[in-house]
């Protein structure tokens, strides 16, 4: 009998020191200026175009939310804001959603080791969820040291109280050490990485740049000289002058004007490409350490970002809109042969394209199906593995995102986008023949038929914008 039991625990461990491991990468607020992507012709980013490389580049991904909050919240909860009633970033997750089980809590329940570092949830850790964290996940607070300038603003005077205190940039007179930040959560993963581990482990990266503020060490912003920098190719003058009047709003919020009224334009652009370049090199760090690691082949590889940026598209600066320039995000997977994933054994094809429309909600129980976990109960997660496995397979599914509040959202296909607002305005785009959404098809009776097709992919039933007790005041 204890012969037996012996044999049976011996089992059960080498079963899960044979599932494969989950490498999670976030990175904030980056839109498509990628290489791989083509978002703007002068971006470096030759670790995000290796790692797309490698594996399967979606590039018709969208986030399920157009800032952090609901965005991150639907990623880890596989709940879509018109599930959670959570659609804006001062929204309170755990106040809304006080029995939800994240991602690395379900890894961990099922046998893994959650870890991870830096910013994965809307400026906080939830420290339930997690086996470690760095920094200390007892103290809630995701972000390591980090150096700033003490005097602020250092390039762009604050307008006023609607400003957002860190819409700031500057090079910084640092090295990547002395910074800190990014480069100390990009330490903690690689030391993990190279660590042995007695259970498969489900690693969450978040590296926080390009999110503002744009302050990285100077060598960043080197490649990048002033006198040639370019607006990004989805600009184009009066591109408001067909959108209703709420996506005209919620596109002039003021930044655009402001930045432009004191000559900042330029500068804005020089400092995201230099935070993105940034970015990159802290990437290039952690595959670096991934390839040394005794775990290279045993480790599926996520990368996502939360939302997009607009730098002028639309008259806007920032996040929080229903265009692609926003919505639309770097998704890549690696999936090696060598790790016997359950849902993917034979792993996935270098250097596959997929253009299928897909969410980030889908994150969820993609990773469950591959690690061969049951399927999450209650949640709304399509796996992406038939994907993963045949970038061109079929795949009648639409894609939406939703704004600030119920009723203002966008639904993407892999030819169209529909923008809906609550007052009933609209926004129709053919994406093949108008890429950088310049046109709005609602009015032309034309497309009446493809609106109606557009608007009926709607979800049926809305949930109401949660009440939340708490604000978290100029976080964006």
């Amino acid at each position: 009998m204890i012969r037996h039991l012996c044999l049976l625990i011996l089992l059960t461990s080498s079963a899960a020191l044979a599932a494969p491991n989950v490498l999670f990468i976030a990175v904030d607020d980056l839109n498509d200026w990628i290489g791989c992507l083509g978002g703007h012709p002068q971006t470096k980013t030759p670790n995000f175009d290796r790692l797309a490389a490698s594996g399967v580049l979606f590039r018709n991904a969208y986030c399920a939310g157009a800032s952090c909050n609901p965005s991150r919240t639907a990623i880890m909860t596989g709940l879509p804001a018109h599930r959670s009633g959570l659609y804006n970033n001062r929204q309170k997750m755990r106040e809304l959603l006080p029995d939800a089980e994240l991602l690395p809590h379900y890894f961990s329940r099922h046998g893994y080791w959650s870890a991870g570092s830096g910013k994965i949830l809307h400026y906080f850790i939830d420290a339930a969820s997690w086996d470690d964290y760095f920094p200390d996940k007892l103290k809630d607070d995701p972000f390591p040291r980090t150096f700033y300038p003490s005097k602020r603003p250092v390039n762009l005077p604050r307008a006023g109280d609607w400003q957002y205190d860190e819409t700031d940039w500057a090079p910084l007179d640092v090295t990547d050490e002395q910074f800190g930040g990014d480069w100390l959560v990009s330490k903690w993963i690689g030391e993990q990485l190279q660590r042995p581990h007695d259970k498969p482990f489900f690693l969450a990266c978040g590296l926080y740049r390009p999110h503002e503020p744009w302050f990285v060490p100077k060598q960043y912003f080197e490649p990048f000289p002033l006198e040639s920098i370019q607006p990004g190719p989805d600009v184009k003058e009066g591109d408001l002058d067909d959108v209703p009047e709420e996506g005209q709003r919620i596109a002039r919020n003021r930044y655009f004007e402001h930045i432009q009224k004191q000559g900042q334009w330029k500068q804005g652009i020089q400092s995201y490409l230099a935070s993105i370049h940034f970015a990159d090199a802290m990437l290039g760090r952690v595959l670096d350490a991934l390839e040394k690691s005794p775990h290279r082949d045993n480790t599926i590889v996520v990368l996502w970002s939360d939302h997009g940026w607009h730098l002028g598209e639309k008259e806007h600066w920032q996040k929080f809109t229903g265009w692609r320039v926003c919505d639309r995000i770097p998704l890549m997977v690696r999936v090696p042969k060598e790790a016997v994933a359950p849902g993917l054994p034979e792993g996935t094809r270098a250097g596959s394209v997929c253009d299928r429309p897909v969410s980030l909600v889908d994150l969820f129980g993609t990773l469950t199906d591959l690690c061969g976990l049951p399927a999450k109960a209650g949640i709304e997660s399509r796996s992406l593995v038939p994907l993963l496995r045949e970038p061109s397979a079929p795949w009648p599914h639409a894609v939406i995102t939703h704004l600030d509040r119920p009723q203002n959202y966008a639904i993407s296909t892999e030819r169209w986008r529909y923008i809906h607002y609550f007052d009933g305005g609209e926004e129709l785009y053919d994406i093949v023949s108008d890429p950088h959404e310049w046109t709005n098809l609602a009015s032309k009776p034309e497309h009446a038929a493809k609106l109606a097709e557009m608007r009926a992919l709607a979800p049926k039933e809305m949930a109401p914008l949660a009440a939340s007790g708490g604000k978290e005041a100029g976080k964006k």
